[in-house]
């Protein structure tokens, strides 16, 4: 027998246990989730900032945005102190900002880091997208070269602010689609603020990529010639990134330019000391695996120096290393013989490991012109360090 059901209007008496159930599955879920991602997490406090542990699994993480220390006012003669030094002292004391642009898995995972034998970490602020374009295809092309692995990361800031901050993000952010090779974080990126995106890029590395063999550190106006860097990285006895190595042109007996009007302008309100440890010139160097991991570690109990190849040195210094010099690192420009000589003959760049500084047409030229199997030149080798 089939029964009819007559629908029933649902009061107020009928809708509260309804209510009532729901909403403690809704809690409950909220509840176990929060729950979930505290474990997963794991957060520690450090400091006035919530620091995630170094794990060997990627995770996505931003910082808050740091704030202005307004007590920097009282420092001695602060007024009288160019603006661009002011605003470095106003946030000297911070050390992480939000990330815009992140590649966790750039290095296969941190587990599998160690399948990088050369990683490329360039300095490139956001305007520069010629540059980068041109490095993709010439020297910082991600390839094997003798068996080995060679990848490729740019890191950056943000510039200006408004529609034309926006723009430039984008152009990064479009590149970010099709290349896989940004790292971006939220700060201003001038001049006076490389030696922090230094530290934020090895806080990423010590995350991520913490197992890779060596690194090269550079600007992305120099034309390097990687695969010569990957010959002598693979000549080192008894070091496969596992020991300490820091190279390239070593500058030292000097100390902060006290003129205003230099582009190195140190003031005695940043830096007191008269002398700098030795150190290589920031255009471009190599370093180990293992020398990038002290610095950083070394880093934590260092103020931050605006002038960032210095304050590389500082932090070899205090762990008690230095830098060593290879003839084949030209940050200084190459020596031609005479005014006569064509500067842009490959023969003159053939053995070197990095030249500073080229724009993106001769680099072009220059990386196919040293790569010609036909070329004959009678120049020494430098790419052993020694003439």
């Amino acid at each position: 027998m089939l029964r009819v059901l007559r629908k029933k209007s649902i009061g107020p008496g009928t809708l509260m246990p309804v209510v009532a159930v729901l909403m403690v599955v809704y809690f409950y879920i909220i509840c176990t989730d929060f729950s979930t991602i505290r474990r997963q997490l794991h957060v520690r406090k450090d400091g006035n900032h919530t620091k995630p542990p170094n794990t060997n699994t990627p995770y996505v993480y931003s910082w808050p945005r740091c704030k202005q220390n307004m007590s920097a006012a009282n420092i001695t003669d602060f007024s009288s102190l160019p603006g661009n030094i002011q605003d470095f002292l106003y946030y000297r004391h911070c050390r992480h900002f939000p990330m815009i642009l992140d590649i966790p898995d750039k290095c296969g995972g941190a587990s599998g880091s160690a399948e990088v034998f050369l990683l490329l970490v360039i300095k490139s602020p956001p305007a520069n997208h010629d540059r980068r374009e041109m490095l993709r295809k010439t020297w910082a092309k991600e390839r094997k070269q003798n068996g080995v692995r060679i990848q490729r990361i740019f890191i950056s800031g943000v510039t200006n602010d408004g529609f034309e901050k926006w723009r430039l993000n984008k152009v990064l952010e479009l590149e970010q689609r099709e290349y896989n090779d940004i790292l971006q974080w939220d700060f201003n990126d001038s001049f006076y603020n490389l030696t922090l995106k230094q530290m934020l890029f090895l806080e990423w590395m010590e995350r991520n990529c913490p197992h890779v063999r060596f690194l090269f550190n550079g600007d992305d106006d120099v034309f390097a010639h990687t695969d010569n860097m990957i010959e002598y990285l693979q000549s080192l006895k008894d070091n496969n990134g596992d020991k300490h190595l820091f190279t390239g042109h070593v500058i030292q007996g000097v100390g902060p330019i006290r003129l205003p009007e230099s582009k190195y302008y140190i003031p005695v309100q940043v830096e007191e000391s008269e002398d700098y440890p030795p150190y290589c010139g920031g255009a471009g160097y190599l370093l180990s695996g293992y020398t990038a991991l002290v610095i950083y570690s070394m880093s934590h109990d260092i103020i931050l120096l605006p002038i960032d190849d210095v304050y590389m040195g500082k932090c070899l210094a205090k762990a008690g290393l230095g830098p060593s010099s290879h003839m084949g690192v030209r940050t200084a420009g190459l020596y031609i013989p005479t005014s006569y000589t064509d500067r842009f003959d490959p023969c003159f760049y053939r053995d070197v490991l990095l030249v500073h500084r080229f724009v993106s047409a001769e680099m072009y030229v220059m990386w196919h012109r040293v790569n010609d199997p036909f070329l004959k030149c009678h120049n020494r080798t430098v790419v052993s360090g020694k003439l």
